[in-house]
C-alpha cells in the first residue's frame, strides 16, 4: 500500500510559495498535477510569499546584526516562520560562501604583493579565482531561483559581484 502524502506539509510549503509546485511534489513524493487539483478543490492560496520574504530579511537582518482528511488548520504564521526559517539560511550560506570567497581574493592579492611573480603565473592566479567566484555566483543565483528569492534589486546585486569580479580579474 503507497503511503499517502502529509498534505498538511504540502498545503504549508504551497500557501508560503518559496518552491515550486514541482519542487513541492518531488519533496512530498506527489505529483505536481495532484497539488493543483488539491489546491484547487480545497481553496489554497499562494499568498504568503511576500510576508515570507519580509519575515526573512527580518531574520537576516537580526542574525547579522547580532551573530483529503487534514488534522488541525496550519496558521498562516507558522507557515511564515517555517518558510522564512529555510531562505534565511539560504541567504546566511551565501553571505557565507561570498565571505570565503573574499579571504581567497585577500590571500591571492597578498600573494601577488608579498612575491614575485612571473607575468605568466600571475594570470593562472586570476583565472582561478575567476573560476571560482563564477561558480559561486551559478550556485546563488540557482538557489534564489529555486525559493524564488529573484527580485530586481538581487538581481542587481549579483549581477554587480559579477561585473565587479571580471573587472577585478582583467587589472590583475
Amino acid at each position: 500500500m503507497a503511503k499517502q502524502p502529509d498534505w498538511e506539509a504540502v498545503e504549508s510549503a504551497y500557501r508560503a510559495g518559496s518552491l515550486s509546485v514541482r519542487a513541492i511534489g518531488e519533496a512530498h513524493g506527489v505529483t505536481h498535477v495532484a497539488i493543483g487539483k488539491r489546491a484547487a478543490k480545497e481553496g489554497w492560496q499562494r499568498d504568503l510569499s511576500e510576508k515570507v520574504r519580509a519575515a526573512t530579511k527580518a531574520k537576516v537582518t537580526k542574525a547579522v546584526t547580532t551573530d483529503g482528511y487534514q488534522s488541525k488548520a496550519v496558521t498562516d504564521d507558522e507557515i511564515i516562520e517555517e518558510a522564512s526559517d529555510q531562505l534565511t539560511a539560504v541567504v546566511l550560506s551565501h553571505r557565507k560562501g561570498l565571505a570565503r570567497w573574499q579571504a581567497i581574493a585577500d590571500k591571492l592579492n597578498d600573494t601577488l604583493n608579498d612575491m614575485s611573480v612571473a607575468p605568466d603565473a600571475v594570470g593562472e592566479f586570476s583565472r582561478a579565482l575567476n573560476a571560482g567566484v563564477d561558480a559561486q555566483l551559478k550556485i546563488i543565483k540557482g538557489q534564489r531561483q529555486a525559493f524564488n528569492l529573484d527580485t530586481v534589486e538581487g538581481d542587481k546585486t549579483v549581477s554587480d559581484l559579477a561585473a565587479l569580479m571580471d573587472e577585478l580579474s582583467t587589472e590583475a
